[in-house]
C-alpha cells in the first residue's frame, strides 16, 4: 500500500481492504503504525501493545524509541498503555511534564526518551480486547480535534483486521478468503458510510441472521457488489 493521503470514507475503505489483505497479523499490526505516522499529525512514533497468554508485549513500532517507552511501561505497571486496556478506553496526556498518574514512568520518558506527550486506543472488536495503539508525540499538546477522530478511525479498523485475521486464522481459511472479507469490509464502508467497526458488526449480523458462513457472504459482496440487507 503506498502511504499517500488518507481522507474520507472511500480512503478509509481502501486502508481497510489493505489492512485484511495483509498476510499475517504482525504485517498488518506493522502497516497500522506505518499509517499512524503517515496520517496523524501529532503522532512522531507508534507502536502496538498485544495481549497474550495474560501479557503485554510490543510487536511491531515504528522505532526504536517507542519499544523502550512501552517496554518500561510494562516493567513499572504504569503507563497510558496499560491504563488504556485496563480502563477499555483512549488515554492521552497532552504534556507529560504536567502529568500525575504515572510518576515513574513519566519522569524516564521526559528524561532519557524526550517525549512529550502520548495518546493509547484501546483495540477491541466483538467484546474481545487485544490490547492498544501507542502514539508518542515529541511535543506538548500535539494532539488536535482531527487527530482523534482520525485515531479512533484507524484503532477501528486495526481491531477490526486483527479480529478478522483471528476468525479466519482459527478457522484455517485461505488467503484469497481474507482478502474478500477485507474487500466486502471495505465495499460496505464505502456504500454505507460506515466506520470498520460497523461494516464487520454488520457481516457478522447477516451471517448469523441468515445462518451461513461470514466468508460466503463476504465473496457474494465482491462478486455481486449487492448488499444483503
Amino acid at each position: 500500500m503506498q502511504l499517500a493521503e488518507i481522507s474520507g470514507v472511500e480512503d478509509f475503505a481502501r486502508a481497510a481492504r489493505d489492512l485484511a489483505a495483509a498476510p499475517d497479523e504482525i504485517d498488518q499490526l506493522q502497516l497500522g503504525v506505518d499509517l499512524a505516522v503517515k496520517l496523524i499529525a501529532g503522532c512522531d512514533h507508534a507502536s502496538v501493545t498485544l495481549l497474550r497468554s495474560g501479557r503485554m508485549l510490543t510487536p511491531v513500532s515504528s522505532d526504536d524509541l517507542v519499544r523502550r517507552g512501552d517496554a518500561l511501561q510494562y516493567e513499572l505497571a504504569e503507563g497510558p498503555c496499560l491504563d488504556s486496556v485496563q480502563s477499555h478506553e483512549t488515554v492521552v496526556s497532552q504534556d507529560l511534564s504536567q502529568e500525575k498518574r504515572w510518576p515513574r514512568w513519566t519522569d524516564s520518558a521526559l528524561v532519557d526518551m524526550d517525549i512529550r506527550g502520548m495518546m493509547s486506543l484501546w483495540l477491541s472488536c466483538n467484546s474481545r480486547s487485544y490490547g492498544a495503539l501507542n502514539l508518542y508525540a515529541d511535543r506538548i499538546d500535539a494532539f488536535e480535534p482531527e487527530d482523534y477522530a482520525t485515531a479512533h478511525a484507524l484503532a477501528a479498523q486495526l481491531s477490526v483486521a486483527v479480529a478478522a485475521q483471528r476468525e479466519i486464522g482459527e478457522r484455517g481459511v485461505a488467503m484469497e478468503s481474507r482478502t474478500h472479507i477485507g474487500q466486502a469490509q471495505g465495499i460496505l464502508m464505502e456504500r454505507l458510510a460506515i466506520d470498520a467497526d460497523q461494516a464487520f458488526a454488520y457481516l457478522r449480523r447477516i451471517s448469523q441472521t441468515e445462518n451461513r458462513k461470514l466468508i460466503t457472504i463476504c465473496n457474494e459482496i465482491v462478486e455481486t457488489r449487492h448488499l444483503p440487507l
